[in-house]
């Protein structure tokens, strides 16, 4: 792997190491206080340690090269696994909120004192790991994905804090399934934003930061650009831009040994003005169009 990538490998294992060091502590206070909120918490926290493999993982997959079947690489491993985090979340959400419902129809006994003293060690922890991800590159939707998990659970940790203290002061004993309402809200909310960002690169819509009426400008600027189609703008990844299109030139390009310097032309431009590294065009002549029978 280059640097980056090195380098935020080994910021998610520590991450990884933090949460799950945590993890089993927390399942055994939660059990003992009978807390939702704590048990809601750790399941939260044990997707977060799966989260943090699967990226770790989907890294090393994205940096092996192409190769065989794979043309691409294996970029998109980190774009998968940012959409399978997003599903664990919706999952977990899932079960905490039928649990949540049923304890605010028939409330049961939250002892407030553990609630308070492990959520506020699970805080510390949460925040020593968010920290951590913050350093790491979170314009990779891999590495976006696990710091949502991470981000999610401290504010939930400070909901739990507030609910043990309203569980000491006023008996307040549903406050415990409210909190854990409002972990359901934070996940749900992480994951909708995650499933729509992997979304758009799985389904091959185009950067949003590219315009595509801009970059169309942009291919017909040379004189001999006739017109342009089928033009085509996806990511394999995070951020990994791609574009191909069809170009129509002038005919006497084809004859005067100025196509070359037309195509040198079209990818110095989307590489100054697009930051588009990989480009593909079809160079075609004003009358090819009658021949193509698949054009979109």
């Amino acid at each position: 792997m280059t640097v980056q990538p090195q380098r935020d490998a080994r910021l998610l294992a520590i991450a990884c190491a933090l949460i799950t060091s945590f993890l089993v502590a927390e399942v055994i206070a939660a059990l003992f206080a009978s807390s939702l909120a704590l048990l809601a918490d750790a399941g939260h926290m044990l997707t977060d340690s799966l989260s943090l493999v699967m990226a770790i993982t989907a890294l090393r997959l994205a940096q092996r090269p192409p190769g065989g079947r794979w043309t691409f690489g294996l970029a998109r491993a980190e774009v998968l696994s940012a959409a399978v985090n997003a599903v664990t979340l919706l999952v977990v959400s899932a079960v905490v909120l039928a649990e949540a419902i049923r304890r605010l129809i028939h409330p049961s006994g939250v002892s407030g004192a553990p609630l308070i003293v492990v959520a506020s060690i699970g805080l510390a922890v949460n925040v020593a790991a968010t920290l951590v991800l913050a350093r790491a590159d979170r314009d990779s939707l891999n590495i976006a994905g696990a710091f949502a998990h991470v981000a999610t659970d401290a504010a939930a940790f400070a909901a739990t804090i507030v609910a043990g203290v309203l569980v000491v002061v006023a008996h307040w004993h549903q406050a415990d399934s409210i909190a854990a309402l409002f972990v359901v809200a934070l996940m749900v909310r992480s994951a909708v934003a995650l499933l729509r960002e992997s979304g758009k690169v799985l389904l091959e819509a185009a950067p949003e930061h590219v315009d595509l009426g801009e970059l169309r400008r942009h291919l017909l600027e040379p004189a001999e650009v006739v017109a342009v189609h089928d033009l085509h703008v996806w990511t394999s990844g995070s951020r990994l831009p791609s574009v191909s299109a069809h170009v129509v030139v002038a005919d006497d390009c084809f004859s005067n040994g100025g196509a070359p310097r037309v195509l040198d032309h079209l990818q110095a431009c989307l590489a100054g003005h697009f930051d588009v590294e990989h480009s593909t065009f079809q160079l075609e002549p004003v009358g090819h169009a009658t021949h193509e029978a698949g054009a979109h």
